[in-house]
């Protein structure tokens, strides 16, 4: 059974900004994309292990604020090259929070 963890509360993650959750050694960047859907995905940059919760979005892609690589939010893949991939996570939104799935 899938277990949620509260990331915030929706007031607290606004449009295009990605927030910082960690939870048992794992850092996840939680973002709140322009259709008011959110996304998860592993915080850190496989190039050169940028935060990419400071990142923006573009296009459903999240851009790492150090080297500009992107990662699709949907399913983690790295524009620049196919075999890098980043685990995606599922995300609610419960009683006005923020919930990721853990």
């Amino acid at each position: 059974m899938a277990e949620y963890r509260t990331v915030c509360r929706i007031e607290e993650l606004r449009t295009g900004e990605g927030r910082l959750f960690e939870w048992d050694g794992k850092q996840i960047a939680v973002f709140r994309r322009d259709d008011g859907e959110y996304r998860a995905i592993d915080d850190t940059c496989l190039h050169a292990g940028g935060p990419l919760h400071e990142g923006g979005i573009l296009e459903g892609r999240v851009v790492c604020p150090w080297h500009h690589w992107e990662f699709d939010l949907e399913d983690g893949s790295c524009s620049l090259n196919p075999f890098h991939k980043l685990t995606v996570y599922r995300v609610r939104e419960r009683e006005g929070e923020v919930q990721v799935e853990v």
